[in-house]
């Protein structure tokens, strides 16, 4: 196992991989944006380096920063946590270079997953079924032919993209003509290549995830799969682990996911990302070569540490177990508490957090980097913690979570959580009737 580590990322995610390394004997270094020197992750870590000024540009994507903070402190490996380097197999390819591992897939398998369009080539070969699309588009005039093929609505998507972001749907041949240079720019400007696809757009369907573990030698197994259909913008507030789909379309959807991580003998922790329409058709969409926000419902659901296990697969410690060995019991709900204000379109909402109470109790987890006092910068993405329920039944853990949402008190910004708490109480949800346009259909906002 390893003597140090560095951790390249902040918030939650950063003070999660810390708690895990401590219980493991591991030592920690954390890097820091000098907008980020007072957050709790800085303050636990056996270590911390500045590696620049609050720009992501300018601090947590500075590669030689980064790579010279490993070096300088002697870390034997990087966890990337989610976000910014976690995906980046040019990032992998140069810690490997520097004789650093790399906590999570080689950069081969990341490069063969991390366009759209690579993983809808994998999902063909694995025999996977994907949505009816294309690979990437060279022009309008050849997303003017694909739309024709496939039938409008279609949905442009950026091929490099990731977290609901480089999206756009498009309904008539006049609005693809206008979007699609939008959307090149879009997507070259998140994530620095213009490469687009297209896809049919569904209007109505689940967001369904199986979280994979491999071993890199064509091991994998899966830890079951959560339900991600509560969004906003693309991007997702509510998951829960197991869905409400019926068994046999489970099966099928967690065998198809073992099936294309196998393909790449993946290493690490992954997640595949399924649409399920209202006929019980499913579809690949993409892998996500890391660990997700969402990784804590499947932990609770099966009793295991997901980032341990990615530190022993790093450390060429294997994955010893099989599948048999993965027990599923109860069921788990995660809230994603973001600084934002649901009545004015989610816009974020940083500041001061005066004074912050999270729930407690049987059941009940907090993962969050935020303390009374605290100032959520500007600069990064809204979450502040996320609470996780447990229970032994999905009736039960939506009770469990409205009474630890109403517990939760966070005084300063406007949050999330007065909307999860209607969530609760809707009927819809309460009979599992979820899509990702839940908000929009399902709600009175």
């Amino acid at each position: 196992m390893f003597k140090k580590i560095l951790i390249a990322n902040r918030g939650e995610i950063a003070l999660r991989v810390i708690r895990t390394a401590r219980e493991m004997g591991v030592k920690t270094v954390v890097v820091y944006s000098t907008a980020d020197e007072k957050s709790l992750p800085v303050l636990l870590a056996d270590e911390s380096v500045c590696v620049g000024p609050p720009a992501s540009n300018a601090s947590y994507l500075n590669i030689p920063n980064i790579l010279s903070a490993a070096l300088m402190t002697g870390a034997e490996a990087i966890h990337p946590g989610y976000g910014f380097m976690a995906e980046n197999p040019d990032f992998a390819e140069m810690c490997r270079e520097h004789g650093i591992v790399f906590i999570g897939p080689t950069p081969e398998s990341m490069r063969a997953l991390g366009s759209k369009a690579g993983g809808r080539d994998i999902a063909a070969q694995s025999s996977v079924p994907v949505v009816p699309g294309t690979g990437v588009l060279e022009d309008v005039a050849a997303a003017l032919l694909a739309a024709k093929q496939i039938g409008y609505p279609v949905l442009l998507k950026a091929s490099a993209g990731g977290g609901g972001r480089g999206q756009k749907v498009v309904r008539t041949q006049e609005e693809l003509k206008a979007a699609f240079g939008q959307a090149q720019e879009e997507a070259r400007l998140y994530f620095g290549d213009p490469a687009i696809i297209m896809e049919k757009f569904l209007e109505e369907f689940r967001h369904v995830e199986v979280q994979v573990m491999g071993d890199g030698q064509g091991h994998v197994i899966h830890i079951g799969e959560r339900d991600c259909s509560i969004q906003r913008r693309n991007q997702k507030l509510i998951e829960e682990a197991p869905s409400t789909l019926p068994d046999t379309l489970r099966q099928e959807i967690l065998s198809a996911g073992v099936r294309l991580a196998q393909h790449v003998n993946y290493a690490g922790a992954g997640t595949l990302e399924f649409i399920v329409d209202r006929d019980g058709n499913y579809y690949f969409m993409e892998m996500n070569t890391r660990i997700q926000v969402e990784h804590c419902v499947s932990e609770e659901i099966s009793g295991l540490d997901f980032v341990k296990l990615q530190l022993q697969i790093a450390a060429g410690e294997g994955l010893h177990l099989r599948q048999e060995d993965v027990k599923l019991r109860g069921h788990a709900i995660e809230c994603r508490i973001n600084a934002e204000d649901p009545d004015k379109d989610f816009r974020p909402a940083a500041g001061k957090m005066d004074d912050v109470h999270f729930a407690g109790g049987p059941g009940v987890r907090v993962d969050s980097h935020a303390y009374s006092g605290y100032v959520i910068p500007p600069h990064y993405d809204s979450l502040i913690g996320k609470l996780i329920v447990h229970h032994d039944s999905r009736e039960e853990a939506i009770r469990r979570m409205k009474r630890a949402l109403e517990e939760t008190v966070i005084q300063g910004p406007k949050t999330t959580i007065p909307l999860y708490i209607k969530i609760m109480d809707n009927p819809f949800y309460k009979r599992g009737a979820v899509m990702t346009n839940f908000l929009k259909t399902r709600m009175e906002m």
